[in-house]
């Protein structure tokens, strides 16, 4: 994976930087030490790395603002960091850049139950956001399986969802209003408290921007009254196109699920010997939750078991009580980390229609044994975001050259059955030189006229996103700063 060549001249401003940045930030706000730049050298896709310039913590958007302010004024790249759980190297930094995250900036800033929305600094992680709620009887609905550790600013730049976005939707579906700080240091508001903002939808264009048109320091999150009840029913498969097919027409029938998801053998058995989770061993393993009152609850699972047995499902196991719930979904939120226990893995990140489950399902299996590689798949069934984990050796060489180019042709097929190369996990680098497969060049033109509106300079996370050879000019030369 290529990265651009550090500038020579930003390199060489780093004691100025870092003496104007100390100045405009409290003590221990900038880290310039190489050691201790190394906490930041990556993110989660873990197989590049490069420690940046530096890194600065601001705790409040006027920080913020200063430190883009400097960094504007003096030419040096800036890469927005929420929790680093990025799978698609959307913080991995270079050499010449600053670091800006916001892991200091996690305060609730208001709460308001009658028109149901909190306003949350973007450091916050995903679940404390419900948690800041859920003693009143409400929650924040997205729910990436790095929820734990995700913080929202991450969400933001991503477009995230999780497992309960088939009823729900993804990030931008709950998100009203954010404060964005552009690469000038300009303080702009996007949306608002309610569903319909005046003026244009820029809060949509700048929702899974990736960090490249603004830092977003402050946002206005939609929260929901929990439901009276939910209860999960688990179905098992010996063949992963029934369980495809299963899916299909669980959707087709008319019912909406809260969550379907979906886990083939070997990340059903990776994930029963780490949680315990008692999973039977099958091909395919569906998890369909329903919500509502015991009587909604009951009609839907009603059409939802019936679907199940028609395709003659080797267990069907449906929750009596929250303990059995727990259970049922303990392995299937543990699915990365079990899997990082046995391997070293890429995860990937494409988005099919929900008909072409079985003949994608298929043909992944397909090209996993033509590349000699394992595939586990793991995914929102309901939405068609899948998972796929490609298992490779990272100490042997080769593999992750092969890992890579077996993650594009699964990524190539998304497209090919009418999908995308992303569905809550970015570009960023990962997926950044398959963007001339989804998009013809008048397309990623268009897309790269947006970022030059908020960032002429190209300053803001530069060599993500659009292929190093289409966005080569306006990196060298950047355009001219926008008119007010």
């Amino acid at each position: 994976m290529q990265m651009p060549a550090p500038d020579a001249a930003v390199l060489s401003k780093k004691p100025a930087l870092v003496a104007r940045l100390r100045k405009v930030l409290p003590a221990g706000a900038v880290i310039d030490d190489p050691a201790e730049t190394r906490a930041y050298e990556c993110d989660a896709l873990t197989a590049y790395r490069c420690p940046p310039l530096c890194a600065v913590l601001p705790s409040s958007t006027e920080e913020v603002a200063a430190v883009l302010k400097i960094c504007h004024e003096m030419g040096v790249p800036v890469v927005p960091r929420g929790a680093g759980t990025s799978l698609a190297g959307g913080a991995l930094p270079t050499a010449d850049s600053v670091i800006l995250g916001v892991a200091r900036m996690n305060a609730v800033l208001e709460t308001d139950y009658a028109n149901r929305f909190i306003r949350v600094q973007t450091g916050r992680t995903n679940l404390s956001v419900s948690g800041a709620v859920e003693a009143d009887g409400f929650f924040y609905a997205p729910d990436p399986s790095s929820q734990l550790a995700c913080a929202i600013a991450g969400n933001i730049a991503m477009n995230s969802g999780g497992a309960h976005c088939l009823k729900y939707g993804v990030t931008t579906n709950n998100l009203l209003g954010v404060t964005m700080v552009t690469m000038e240091g300009e303080v702009i508001e996007l949306g608002g408290a309610h569903l319909d903002a005046a003026g244009l939808d820029l809060l949509g264009l700048v929702c899974g921007s990736e960090g490249q048109l603004g830092v977003v320091t402050e946002a206005t999150l939609r929260i929901i009254a929990k439901p009276e009840g939910a209860r999960p029913v688990l179905i098992g498969y010996d063949s992963l196109e029934v369980a495809g097919q299963c899916v299909s027409d669980i959707i087709e029938a008319g019912v909406l699920p809260v969550a379907i998801e979906f886990m083939d053998r070997p990340c059903i058995r990776a994930t029963d010997a780490f949680s315990g989770a008692g999973y039977p061993d099958c091909e395919a393993l569906l998890i369909v939750e329903v919500e509502g009152s015991e009587a909604e609850i009951a009609e839907q699972l009603e059409i939802i078991t019936a679907i199940a047995r028609r395709h003659d499902p080797v267990e069907l196991r449906e929750s009596g009580s929250a303990e059995e719930s727990a259970r049922i979904w303990l392995g299937r939120k543990s699915a990365f980390g079990a899997m990082g226990q046995i391997n070293d893995y890429m995860c990937l990140d494409g988005t099919i229609p929900v008909t072409e489950l079985p003949r994608v399902l298929a043909r992944i299996e397909a090209l996993s044994a033509e590349y000699g590689l394992d595939v586990a798949n793991v995914f929102h069934a309901g939405d068609g975001n899948m998972h796929p984990l490609i298992l490779f050796n990272a100490n042997e060489e080769g593999q992750l050259e092969l890992c890579e180019a077996l993650g594009a042709e699964i990524l190539k097929l998304c497209v090919e059955v009418g999908g995308c190369l992303t569905g809550e996990h970015g570009v960023g680098i990962e997926k950044r030189d398959l963007m001339g497969h989804q998009y013809r060049p008048a397309d990623l033109e268009a897309q790269m006229r947006v970022k030059d509106v908020f960032d002429g300079q190209w300053l803001l996370n530069p060599a993500k996103v659009f292929p190093l050879e289409v966005s080569a000019s306006r990196r060298a030369g950047g355009l001219a700063p926008r008119v007010a």
